[in-house]
């Protein structure tokens, strides 16, 4: 029998002042409901009741898995390759302003097929790579003839010894989240950067779909930050955040998986026009945006 995580107490903060606040369905492989809870104290947001890290690989053997898979069936994955092109520039230009160098050794983690990992290391960065699924990292070979390391390498790399960590998309599914985040701070440079990108479930689009909003992405991911929560997480582990970035694209693919977990079906309208709204009301305010870019340091 799988062995199930049932959290007592907050994972980020430790508190028990936990609330059920809503149930979503996992649309990719299963069909099952899972019950999302809330922290009354850092906001963070939390599946419950998820398999440990032993018995969640079930889970992400879907062909629609995009991450893994690199697959482009289907109109979404097409535009999610076309826009890739665009953001992984994105993501350089911000690494290098970030970190005010242009070369450095950088650790990706959940490096996926290895399409960001590659642009570093083309732009002259000394590039690791950690990524636990196997699919992934056979693609990552044929294609870049990039070499990914198993996830639990991480804990045997040199103290102060990277520029920056990253990690896109990746912090929501792992299960040691705490141990994660220590080792990141022993094993950056005084001067390193931790980037992160995840969810946020503050968004229009996040309040617009509610429990079929697609990146909530039961069981997969465990966890679902708000700024005010990744805040916190950041001071309890000894950074702080020096900036917060959006991605904007984010809002457009995420509001068109929704329609069709909301609908059964895709309607590109009215996701490009529910992607759109979510952007404007992050003009004003990064921190609103469907998915936040968080730049941190050590404090």
């Amino acid at each position: 029998m799988a062995s199930i995580i049932n959290y007592q107490q907050c994972p980020c903060c430790g508190s028990t002042n936990i609330v059920h606040q809503l149930k979503a369905k996992d649309y990719t492989v299963s069909n099952k409901l899972f019950d999302i809870w809330h922290c009354n104290d850092c906001t963070l947001r939390f599946t419950q009741d998820v398999p440990d890290a032993a018995n969640i690989g079930p889970y992400y053997q879907s062909t629609s898995y995009v991450s893994h898979s690199d697959t482009q069936v289907g109109l979404i994955n097409k535009l999610y390759h076309r826009v890739r092109k665009i953001t992984l520039q994105n993501k350089k230009n911000l690494i290098n302003n970030a970190t005010k160098i242009t070369g450095g050794a950088l650790l990706d983690v959940g490096a996926g097929t290895g399409a960001f990992a590659n642009t570093m290391k083309e732009a002259g960065w000394k590039v690791t790579g950690l990524e636990p699924d196997a699919t992934a990292r056979q693609v990552a070979i044929n294609k870049f003839g990039l070499e990914m390391n198993d996830p639990q390498t991480l804990f045997s790399l040199t103290a102060e010894s990277l520029d920056v960590i990253t990690m896109w998309h990746v912090l929501e599914h792992v299960h040691n989240l705490h141990g994660y985040l220590e080792q990141y701070h022993s094993i950056l440079k005084e001067t390193g950067k931790l980037i992160i990108a995840v969810p946020n479930y503050t968004s229009y689009d996040a309040a617009h779909y509610a429990e079929h909003w697609a990146a909530y992405d039961v069981p997969r991911h465990l966890y679902h930050f708000s700024p005010e929560s990744m805040n916190r997480l950041a001071k309890l582990k000894g950074f702080k955040i020096e900036a917060h970035h959006p991605m904007w694209y984010d809002s457009f693919y995420v509001s068109m998986l929704s329609e069709q977990y909301k609908n059964g079906k895709g309607n590109l309208v009215k996701a490009v026009w529910n992607g759109l709204i979510s952007n404007l009301k992050t003009a004003s305010n990064t921190k609103l945006c469907s998915s936040v870019i968080y730049v941190l340091a050590k404090a």
